[in-house]
């Protein structure tokens, strides 16, 4: 591509020392004359420079040499709501599959709406590639349609309304937990009642409980859908499905069965969502309904790497232990 020219042009000289960092590039109407270029292809050109880190734009001044060092082809905005476990899982992974290709920076808008919209609209035009989970109340769509659809990639949360023809790498969250609760059907059949206990500030909440009921009216399993752990309908012959963000309701219905002197997996069933090192130990080993964080962040390596638009639903494993 003719723009192309000028991105190599520009690399040539920093690469030459004959541009080192702080110093003007020339100017639209040098460029125009030295390059023989249109003024649309030379911006296209600066463009692709301003997202790889190279070069930045000073409003009314011009463009300026950011950095000398020009070893990887993409740099990447990665922004997630939260940093745990199972966000790190997918971070060391991406990191690893791209580190000697892309530089990646990381932020973070903690489920704020504010937040979100202040990181989005003041790194437009300058990355590759923006990485984006959004777990937001408020629809985010028309900030999402502002990054270049071919440079988005969505991942855990779909988020089909979106424009354009773009990437993602989601959870199927009605599926997941329908197909998982069918894996445990026969561990779940010496349960009188399966009680989800759904949070509904959790912007995934919808599409889990629809999972559910799907399953819980096919089989005909008495059932109970809870926005929080009832002391009061805490008893035997109840087996619980949770997906608390800190997992602090599988540790309010562990001490209710210590309380009440009844057994995890015997008495009281417990499936959480996502594994953990300290699931895998707590009571014996909590089964889970976990998703594969690592496939996601190779998955997400290739469509930048590859550059070429993804669309798949992540996998999720069933891990079955013994508080069930």
């Amino acid at each position: 591509m003719k723009y192309q020219q000028l991105a190599d042009h520009i690399t040539s000289l920093i690469e030459l020392d004959q541009l080192q960092i702080g110093d003007q590039l020339p100017s639209l109407k040098q460029l125009q004359q030295r390059l023989k270029m249109s003024k649309d292809t030379l911006l296209k050109g600066l463009n692709e420079l301003v997202e790889k880190g190279i070069v930045e734009s000073v409003y009314r001044k011009g463009y300026y040499v950011r950095k000398n060092t020009i070893h990887h082809s993409f740099r990447v905005f990665l922004l997630l709501d939260k940093m745990n476990i199972l966000r790190e899982q997918f971070y060391r992974t991406l990191f690893n599959q791209l580190k000697n290709r892309a530089d990646i920076d990381i932020y973070f808008h903690h489920h704020n709406y504010h937040v979100f919209e202040n990181l989005i609209k003041e790194n437009l035009g300058a990355y590759t590639h923006y990485v984006i989970a959004t777990f937001l109340k408020e629809n985010v769509a028309p900030l999402l349609n502002l990054i270049p659809d071919k440079k988005r990639i969505i991942i855990d949360l779909n988020e089909p309304a979106l424009s354009g023809n773009y990437s993602s790498i989601y959870q199927d969250y009605g599926y997941d937990i329908y197909h998982s609760l069918h894996k445990l059907k026969d561990e779940l059949k010496k349960y009188d009642r399966l009680i989800l206990v759904a949070h509904p500030e959790a912007v995934h909440a919808r599409l889990v409980i629809e999972g559910f009921l799907r399953y819980c009216t096919e089989i005909e399993h008495p059932y109970l859908i809870q926005s929080e752990i009832d002391e009061k309908t805490f008893q035997k012959g109840n087996a619980y499905v949770t997906f608390s963000r800190y997992d602090t309701d599988d540790v309010v219905l562990i001490k209710l069965a210590r309380k009440k002197k009844l057994k995890l997996g015997k008495d009281v069933g417990l499936i959480s969502y996502n594994d953990t090192d300290v699931k895998e130990v707590l009571e014996d080993g909590i089964t889970v309904i976990s998703t594969d964080f690592e496939a996601m962040g190779k998955t997400v390596a290739q469509a930048i790497l590859e550059e070429k638009i993804i669309t798949k639903r992540n996998p999720t494993k069933v891990i079955k232990r013994c508080s069930l």
